[in-house]
């Protein structure tokens, strides 16, 4: 009954934010954050590749790349598909605003410290076109559509220092404009679309660095992460119906955040991006911030808070993760309060599948049971022998699946050798040479 209740309760409160009146908050908040508006906002093509894929990177507040612990990654950070600890499908629906939405399927896996992935995504927008008399003479879609490849490695894993996961994506999107029509005619003008469709050919690379510092709980996972990001750096070309052309400039940005996890059952998220005008540095446009919260109610349910200020334009964000066996979903609930004067809100939903780990979790298994077993055979006095599990826990670690630098074992093997190097010596020095 408890499982049920939550998820009821939830939906109840989205119905209850929807009936809200917040023009009064709206009017206030417009005049705190106008000076923040951005003269440069709108100047690139390809915006839908700054629209998140949905669910619990929504309700963040957008601040992943540093937490990027599911296949929502390829949007923040690519070097997160080296860190994953299952390989993963997700699906995602993002109701955008003014009836867009945005549809993704993404695929991440990991060999060892191995990630890779692709993910599509597709942003459509309903297209009508009215005549000089408002009558409807077509109709069809708006569309932007990004296929993306990605590959990671994760440097220097270890048992305390987690590594340095260094990844890349390979972008190509494609704009589609539907055929419009003939003014005098109202006939469709073939091949007109295709004038003002377009092709994008874009890179994303990301540093990922994690660690532990201050953690005030007992788990093996890292509780600080650092993270880098260079997004949708490359150009876009248009006019394929005649001459093709560069077009706008791509919405390349610069992305840096951390993610600290204090407690066992709180996240705690932040990010800063600065878009870059490739063409023109001066004319990029001004520093975005965004901040998420993530409190793990229950075992199987948790429940996120998420701000986002891009722009003069503040977004709140709730949601929650509902986790079912191997099946995560997502949902999350977006109010901004500044773009229109009634307050524009939309829903997104994310379902992610989990395919295993792969066999890591029973080799780290293995791994414990040898460094354990060493340390009983040490108390006893079988010095010999802990070395040997020792080195079998090393041995285990630094082997697929794992890949992993064991340092408890690694000092513990140290000291018992240095043991028994001390040991001889000071058996050496008392021993009483033979008369004979």
């Amino acid at each position: 009954m408890k499982k049920i209740f939550l998820p009821v309760a939830f939906f109840i409160f989205l119905a209850h934010s929807w009936a809200m009146d917040l023009s009064a908050p709206q009017s206030t908040l417009a005049d705190i954050f106008s000076s923040s508006v951005d003269p440069n906002e709108g100047n690139t093509v390809f915006c839908s590749m700054n629209i998140p894929s949905g669910g619990r990177t929504e309700a963040l507040g957008t601040a992943f790349v540093a937490l990027a612990d599911d296949s929502s990654f390829f949007d923040f950070n690519p070097a997160a598909s080296a860190i994953l600890e299952q390989s993963e499908i997700s699906v995602s629906h993002n109701a955008w605003i003014a009836d867009s939405a945005l549809e993704t399927v993404a695929l991440t896996r990991r060999n060892g410290n191995l990630g890779y992935g692709t993910q599509i995504k597709c942003f459509y927008v309903p297209f009508s076109e009215y005549n000089l008399y408002g009558d409807r003479v077509s109709g069809s879609y708006y569309s932007e559509t990004s296929a993306t490849f990605n590959i990671a490695y994760n440097f220097l894993a270890g048992y305390s220092f987690r590594g340095i996961a260094v990844g890349a994506n390979a972008k190509l999107a494609w704009r589609s404009v539907p055929d419009y029509t003939d003014n005098r005619t109202d006939a469709i003008i073939p091949g007109s679309g295709l004038e003002q469709s377009a092709l994008g050919i874009m890179a994303d690379t990301g540093v990922l660095v994690r660690f532990n510092a201050l953690k005030y709980y007992q788990d093996r996972n890292p509780n600080l992460n650092l993270a880098l990001s260079l997004n949708n750096f490359g150009a876009a070309f248009t006019g394929f119906g005649s001459s093709v052309k560069k077009d706008d400039d791509t919405p390349a940005r610069i992305s840096a955040g951390f993610f600290y996890k204090p407690f066992s059952r709180l996240t705690i998220s932040t990010e800063v991006r600065k878009p870059i005008s490739i063409s023109s540095i001066s004319s990029s446009g001004k520093i975005s911030f965004g901040t998420g919260i993530e409190t793990q109610v229950t075992k199987n349910f948790a429940f996120q808070l998420g701000f986002l200020l891009q722009g003069a334009n503040p977004r709140f964000s709730l949601g929650s993760e509902f986790d079912i066996s191997r099946i995560k979903i997502d949902v999350a609930y977006t109010l901004d309060l500044t773009s229109s004067m009634n307050p524009v809100n939309h829903i997104s939903l994310s379902a992610k599948i989990k395919f295993g780990d792969r066999g890591r979790k029973i080799a780290m298994s293995k791994v414990d049971e040898c460094y354990l077993d060493g340390l009983k055979l040490y108390a006893e006095g079988n010095y010999d022998e802990a070395i040997v599990k020792w080195e079998e826990a090393i041995l285990t670690a630094a082997r697929s699946p794992l890949n992993i630098k064991f340092e408890p074992a690694i000092l513990a093997r140290e000291t018992a050798i240095n043991f028994n190097i001390q040991k001889a010596e000071l058996e050496n020095m008392y021993t009483i040479p033979s008369t004979d």
